[in-house]
């Protein structure tokens, strides 16, 4: 064989022998599974973000998320009330479903199923770092708290800061901020409540750092802008909108420091970030409670200034920048959307309410709303029901403030009862005129999707138990 051709087979078997050892010596690539940040405040109206019209207050890092990533302009929590939304938000159901439909009062004898998965302990089988800081309010025994649900740190309160001795009606017990399941202080004046969200924010930031090489979920319900409102010093009279603004300016500082610190790490291209609030302001507190313009009413209420909150998610690289999504989105449709982002598959032994959001979240053309019905549920009662752009109260009775209070003073307020209303929620999004005689299909439409609800969930107006609700957890 000629000496050219010898070489020629020496460099072709020497090629794939090294192709070969390449192959077997390359280590596996490693898949890259999304940090997880919610940002989840309590009592905070529609309005109330620069990038959602507020007049008064100004949020630079929230709009500066917005316009890094998209607004979510008709993002549903799945309930007007603190404890329920949040049981909602963490099991991906609707509080009817997980029997958490009310505020839990410290020292109650239920809380969270430990039945339920929660968000945190559907991340915790990709191996996932998981904390919550701020407030919990799902059951303040020890079986309740986090750190029983999938969370391997927790440093807040177990439940609201008007919780505590001063109001002496209830004879609450003292506030204590839990590190873990203990104690590590006690709250009993607004000094202390204008550092909480300093030292949850510190916090925070101290988790990301410490779980950066690994993927993490941090869950970070504020405690603000609940009343009673508190403020640290170098925010206060920052806002024309008074203390009600200074306290939501300090919360945009907070986003920044987490944003911050995640472009700081390069974590940007790996973190999905959600803002969103628990549920609309508090409105007979005046002006120490938020503004749900341009929606009906607020908190505790089936209109839509209960339900509806601003939402911004950024995760750089894959939501499109500075885009906005108008189509019914919910709370209970983040834990089905991470858990697939995260590669985990749902149970299948339950049901799960949310659906997988991600087409409308990355942008896709012609995406739509997964729901063809979406309940308003006030406790045990079926207020509302909602498809596309139509929303049908069936009658309830619901309270609405008269003379709003000022500088934390409670106001007045009235109970009135809704007639069988259809509202266009497209053109009237403010809920002021009734056009069900125009549209008794609709209405008819409506009511049986109204019926097929109190079925599944119940209805207490209807005196209906709900075939497919579970119980809570209990406590002897």
């Amino acid at each position: 064989m000629p000496r050219s051709a010898i070489l020629v087979s020496l460099v072709w078997w020497f090629g794939v022998l090294a192709l070969a050892v390449s192959s077997v010596a390359a280590p596996p690539k490693t898949e890259v599974l999304p940090n997880v940040v919610i940002i989840f405040t309590d009592d905070q109206g529609y309005q109330d973000v620069g990038c959602f019209g507020s007049p008064g207050i100004k949020t630079p890092h929230l709009d500066r998320m917005a316009e890094q990533g998209m607004r979510f302009t008709d993002f549903h929590v799945a309930a007007p009330v603190c404890s329920a939304s949040r049981a909602a938000l963490l099991t991906g159901c609707y509080p009817q479903r997980v029997g958490i439909y009310t505020v839990l009062s410290p020292g109650r004898k239920i809380g969270i199923n430990p039945d339920e998965m929660t968000l945190a302990e559907v991340l915790k089988q990709r191996g996932y770092a998981t904390a919550i800081v701020g407030k919990w309010h799902l059951g303040d025994r020890p079986k309740f708290l986090p750190t029983r649900h999938g969370f391997d740190e927790y440093l807040g309160l177990p439940y609201s800061h008007d919780m505590w001795p001063p109001n002496q009606e209830r004879r609450d017990p003292p506030l204590p901020l839990i590190h873990g399941e203990k104690p590590i202080d006690y709250i009993d004046d607004l000094s202390e409540v204008a550092q909480l969200t300093t030292r949850y924010t510190d916090y925070a930031v101290d988790f990301i750092e410490r779980n950066k090489d690994r993927p993490f979920f941090l869950y970070f319900p504020h405690s603000m802008p609940h009343v009673p409102l508190a403020v640290a010093d170098q925010f206060k009279g920052t806002s024309p909108r008074g203390l009600y603004g200074d306290v939501i300016q300090e919360i945009d500082v907070s986003v920044g420091r987490i944003l911050d610190v995640l472009k700081r790490l390069n974590l940007d291209k790996r973190t999905l970030v959600v803002f969103t609030s628990d549920n609309g302001p508090w409105l007979v507190f005046g002006n120490h409670g938020g503004s749900a313009r341009p929606l009906r009413e607020g908190k505790a209420t089936a209109f839509e200034g209960g339900f509806r909150e601003p939402c911004i998610m950024r995760w750089t690289g894959k939501i499109p920048a500075g885009t906005t999504c108008d189509e019914l989105v919910s709370s209970i449709d983040l834990l089905p959307t991470i858990a697939k982002l995260a590669g985990v598959d749902l149970p299948t032994d339950r049901v799960i309410d949310g659906r997988d959001v991600w087409s409308l979240m990355a942008g896709q053309p012609g995406a739509k709303s997964p729901h063809d019905a979406f309940a308003y549920y006030f406790g045990p009662e079926l207020h509302a029901v909602r498809s596309g752009r139509w929303k049908l109260h069936l009658p309830h009775p619901y309270v609405t403030v008269t003379a709003p209070g000022k500088d934390g003073k409670r106001g007045t307020a009235v109970q009135k009862t809704i007639e069988l209303s259809l509202f266009d929620l497209k053109t009237d999004v403010g809920e002021t005129t009734n056009v069900a005689d125009q549209h008794p299909d609709v209405v008819r439409r409506l009511t049986e999707l109204a019926e097929q609800f109190r079925d599944d969930l119940g209805d207490r107006l209807t005196h209906r138990k709900g075939k497919n609700a579970r119980p809570p957890g209990h406590v002897k």
